[in-house]
């Protein structure tokens, strides 16, 4: 993320490049540490600490309005909680 840009701009669906201007995937969710990607399949993702290549029953989706969340299988058309548009739910993993 460049230091010009501030998080309340950065939104689920927005592609993100690496430094030298290539693709490398679109925005799935954004919290107070950062923003995760879902990598394009023909980006090689590397495994850290804080990363899994694999998901299990805790990948999740929420609500960018008021944090409501959901089974992934079930992503509802709009936040049933607040009434918030699909745009608006994003990818979530529960640690």
């Amino acid at each position: 993320m460049s230091e010009t840009t501030d998080r309340r701009e950065l939104k689920p669906g927005m592609v993100v490049y690496d430094e030298g201007g290539e693709r490398v995937g679109t925005i799935r969710g954004v919290d107070e540490h950062g923003f995760y990607i879902k990598a394009d399949p023909d980006v090689e993702v590397l495994a850290g600490p804080n990363q899994s290549t694999e998901h299990g029953d805790a990948l999740m989706w929420r609500c960018w309005e008021c944090g409501e969340m959901g089974q992934i299988e079930n992503i509802p058309e709009k936040c049933p909680s607040c009434g918030a548009a699909k745009e608006e739910i994003y990818y979530w993993q529960e640690d």
